[in-house]
């Protein structure tokens, strides 16, 4: 009996020195982002983003992500993407990311696998990404723009599912419920204390107008871990809001086709 309430002393110790030792830092985020999608053929496509990420819901700023790619359709079932992805961090909540209270810059390059499958009237999809990042960083804080930039790597797993709320598929004119989870792992030298990057979970209510456009909206989550610390504690964000999609499909098979013969 002694040696178990002792083992109980210990663990809740133990939770208690673990959570003393992080600085929680709670915001309330609005993500407003685009995606573009224009099919060149029946294997390669181009993709667009741009997400406006907003802290105190819209009010102030939190990142601008602008990302570019080539798409390669390898079969119904997995797509290739390589890619480029330029963003911009500012400083936002009670503790900023960069330890000077900067916005900065940050320049990626990226590769990705994404595997679809279908399991009844639940669509699955798995996403897999590697980053090559070069965060801009600054030595000194009287200065207003980025001298260095650190390399790091990231990787990144995605797992959604999606099911009609009206019928057995999404097609168009449809309403849908979408639920992903999303974790990010940062590796390789100059990976200080994030190795644990980030989570983001989010629940969204979704519609298929046509095979042009789609429109989700629901709830996001963000768990982020700053890469230093802060008076010997690791920072927690828990970042919590509403995120909106404005998801674009254009086929642009059949308008080359047109002008070839004209």
């Amino acid at each position: 009996m002694k040696n178990k309430l002792f083992l109980l002393f210990l663990a809740i110790s133990q939770l208690t020195f673990a959570q003393s030792t992080r600085i929680t830092d709670n915001n309330s985020i609005g993500w407003l982002n685009y995606m573009g999608t224009f099919k060149l053929d029946s294997k390669i496509s181009l993709h667009t983003e741009f997400q406006w990420r907003r802290d105190e819901w819209i009010k102030d700023k939190q990142q601008n992500l602008l990302r570019l790619g080539i798409n390669y359709q390898i079969d119904p079932k997995v797509q290739l993407r390589v890619g480029y992805a330029l963003a911009e961090t500012y400083p936002y909540g009670d503790i900023p990311i960069n330890g000077f209270g900067k916005d900065f810059t940050e320049h990626r390059m990226y590769e990705m696998v994404t595997l679809t499958d279908k399991i009844k009237m639940v669509e699955l999809s798995h996403r897999f990404m590697l980053e090559q990042r070069w965060v801009g960083r600054y030595s000194t804080a009287n200065l207003t723009k980025e001298d260095d930039y650190l390399f790091s790597n990231r990787f990144r797993y995605m797992f959604r599912a999606q099911v009609p709320l009206k019928g057995e598929t999404i097609g168009n004119q449809t309403p849908y419920l979408a639920i992903y989870d999303e974790i990010l792992i940062g590796f390789g030298n100059n990976v200080n204390e994030n190795i644990f990057d980030q989570n983001r979970f989010g629940l969204l209510l979704g519609y298929k107008f046509n095979n042009t456009f789609r429109l989700e909206a629901g709830y996001i989550n963000q768990i982020l871990q700053l890469g230093r610390e802060v008076n010997g504690r690791n920072v927690i964000q828990h970042n919590n809001g509403f995120i909106i999609n404005t998801i674009f499909n254009f086929d642009l098979q059949n308008k080359s086709k047109i002008i070839s013969k004209s």
